[in-house]
């Protein structure tokens, strides 16, 4: 669950981290009682106002009585926050699904203003694992106000938005990372632990890649729940497409539905997943592979993975030799940006090669494999031919160099002799 964030108070557990600081500012509405009034009070009730510079509802025009009710123009607080002028306040952790979905549930008011928004979130909130405690009431659970701070509202592509794509692994872990708030739940704390290690994590927290996924593109956004054990090679295909369909033609898709067992998350973990090698294939001391069958005592799924094993670091090897003599050929000067595109060819036939053992299948496996030998054969004897041709010239040089000190000093020695019969 994430945190409660009360319309007044506007706080979470933890308040969300962002990237930026500070956001774009929009002046505030003129002869709006509402804001004049909240301007001049004191902490929390003034908070608002200052968070609303910031609001992307502001922005587009809208201001307090839009969603609160009530008469602006009045400057009595009885007449202004007057139930019968449509006045709510604060529609409390529990009304606020609602309370959002008057406008963004109405497709005709949200063309008005954002055509592309969808409007059916509250929708898909209530499927969600958040709006089904909600709606239970559970007033811990998140709701709105929890993912998109109350009165601080900002667009996704804002980088100081809370729902930016990379703040959300933070706002997320703002109540998924608290042991306390998350103790009544049951709920494991380690998520974001986790994926901030993740090559996930690490491209999107570290590198910037906004490509990278976060929280959201595998558990979704309004209607966020775990993905169930057969649904989550689905999500992960939903990048990973090609691994997906090795997967599906592999005989491991079919040992695992039988045994109810979740396809990526076996290999590869769930929030902490790294980057596997070769060395975790076969039945080595870091082999994933024998975790399961080596259990299952069998031989042939063993015997499968070592040859795979066996064959991926066969193009391992081969690379490097191929890449070693070619860093030689050019420290020699010799002209080697041919045989350069043709080791990015070798290294693309790798990539394939090791996106290839989701099938599961030696020969499959074995097609790319030869493939990728033959070129890094051409390379390595390119290279090599290089390496042969800088050491033909190099003793050619030291005998033409030889060949010419002795001319000179003939030469030398015939003007010495010439110069002394002279005399």
């Amino acid at each position: 669950m994430l945190g409660t964030a009360a319309v007044w108070t506007f706080s979470v557990p933890i308040a969300p981290k962002v990237v930026a600081q500070s956001g774009e500012t929009h002046p505030l509405p003129e002869n709006d009682w509402c804001i004049t009034c909240h301007a001049e009070l004191e902490d929390e009730l003034a908070r608002p106002v200052s968070l609303f510079t910031r609001d992307v509802h502001l922005a587009t025009g809208l201001s307090c009585a839009d969603c609160h009710g009530g008469d602006r123009t009045a400057e009595d607080p009885d007449v202004a926050m007057d139930p019968h002028k449509g006045f709510v306040g604060n529609p409390g952790p529990l009304g606020m699904p609602k309370f959002c979905d008057r406008c963004h549930g109405d497709a005709a008011f949200m063309k008005e203003y954002n055509p592309g928004l969808p409007v059916d979130q509250y929708t898909k909130y209530l499927t969600s694992v958040h709006g089904q405690r909600n709606k239970a009431g559970d007033k811990n659970a998140a709701q709105c106000a929890s993912c998109h701070p109350a009165h601080d509202m900002k667009p996704t592509n804002d980088p100081t938005s809370s729902v930016y794509a990379l703040n959300i692994p933070n706002t997320c872990g703002s109540c998924h990372a608290d042991s306390a708030y998350m103790a009544s739940y049951g709920i494991p704390v380690n998520q974001f632990a986790g994926y901030s290690k993740s090559v996930h994590g690490r491209a999107l927290l570290e590198r910037h890649d906004l490509g990278a996924p976060a929280c959201n593109d595998c558990h979704g956004n309004h209607a966020a729940s775990p993905p169930i054990t057969g649904a989550i090679a689905n999500v992960c295909g939903n990048c990973h497409a090609f691994n997906a369909e090795l997967f599906a033609r592999s005989p491991h898709k079919k040992a695992y539905e039988e045994r109810g067992i979740p396809a990526c998350e076996v290999c590869h973990g769930v929030h902490e997943i790294h980057q596997l090698s070769v060395e975790n294939l076969g039945d080595g001391p870091e082999s994933i592979c024998a975790t399961c069958h080596a259990a299952l005592d069998d031989s042939r799924g063993i015997a499968v993975a070592n040859v795979l094993k066996a064959e991926l670091t066969k193009l391992d090897g081969e690379y490097d030799r191929a890449d070693s003599l070619l860093t030689v050929a050019e420290r020699k000067g010799m002209f080697v940006e041919d045989a350069q595109f043709k080791l990015k060819d070798a290294r693309q036939a790798i990539i394939q090669a090791n996106t290839l053992i989701h099938a599961f299948s030696d020969s499959v496996l074995q097609i790319k494999v030869d493939s990728g030998m033959v070129v890094l054969a051409s390379v390595a004897q390119a290279a090599q031919e290089q390496i042969d041709e800088a050491s033909f010239r190099r003793f050619g040089l030291v005998i033409a160099s030889l060949i010419i000190s002795f001319v000179a000093i003939m030469l030398f020695l015939k003007i010495r002799d010439l110069e002394r019969k002279r005399k």
